[in-house]
């Protein structure tokens, strides 16, 4: 494993430290650590799968945080976790035969959608109106759960910000909702991590690091979201939406 200089193992630390900190609560870590993978040199495919097995280490560390104080729905969870296990899977198979480019326009869209549904609902997701799954709220959200974890395989960016979006629709307030989609995004991380691991596309000396700050990062990030409460949550989620938007569209002008 390639030996990093001090220089280079601050820089993965920080952002990884950063990015965590972000993904914790509302997604969008990727926009932080992925720049700062490619910005180390590593080619497209190998800085994807390194933030991957980096991003899992804090998936795991946040979902765990968010678990430990009774944010996540424990029974709706043990349901949708495996679908998005399994749509991840599946979009990280399909990316090696599809460009995942052709998805642009279709998640602008929706990402504009979210954020001005977000904003003009003003008094949305202060308050938890959860009140249990019908059948077919529980179908709809298992092919919900599915999707978006064949999306996270397949694409990737926004993934936090529609898990949380779904999770509100549902009647979860802005705490429960980001709880509950940080399982989810777990899930989907996992089945990304251990592919891409297997086809050789992780630099392990870059992970390790980056991962270890990206534990601290999450804890951070899940802790500061539970004691500033839906306050915080809401205005972040906004603002992340909207830098997802803007990356969306310079993208697309390239």
């Amino acid at each position: 494993m390639e030996l990093l200089s001090p220089d280079m193992l601050a820089f993965l630390v920080v952002f990884g430290f950063c990015a965590a900190f972000i993904d914790a609560v509302v997604g969008g870590g990727g926009l932080i650590s992925i720049p700062a993978l490619l910005w180390t040199g590593l080619p497209p495919h190998l800085a994807l799968g390194t933030n991957k097995a980096a991003s899992t280490m804090g998936a795991i560390t946040s979902f765990v945080t968010f678990v430990r104080s009774g944010r996540v729905n424990g029974w709706l969870i043990r349901r949708l976790f495996p679908l998005s296990l399994v749509g991840s899977a599946a979009g990280v198979l399909a990316v090696r035969q599809v460009s995942p480019e052709i998805l642009r326009p279709l998640v602008l869209a929706m990402l504009v959608l979210v954020l001005i549904y977000s904003i003009l609902k003003k008094d949305w997701g202060r308050e938890n109106h959860f009140a249990g799954m019908t059948t077919r709220m529980l179908v709809l959200s298992g092919v919900t759960a599915f999707g978006f974890g064949f999306y996270d395989g397949f694409f990737g960016p926004g993934t936090g910000s529609f898990l949380l979006f779904a999770f509100l629709l549902l009647g979860f307030d802005f705490l429960g909702a980001a709880g509950n989609a940080r399982a989810l995004n777990f899930a989907s991380n996992i089945a990304a991590f251990v592919f891409f691991s297997y086809f050789g596309l992780v630099q392990w000396s870059y992970a390790i690091p980056m991962g270890l700050s990206m534990i601290v990062g999450a804890w951070c990030g899940a802790r500061m979201a539970l004691s500033k409460g839906t306050g915080y949550v809401r205005p972040l989620f906004i603002v992340m939406t909207t830098v997802l938007i803007g990356k969306q569209v310079i993208d697309l002008w390239k």
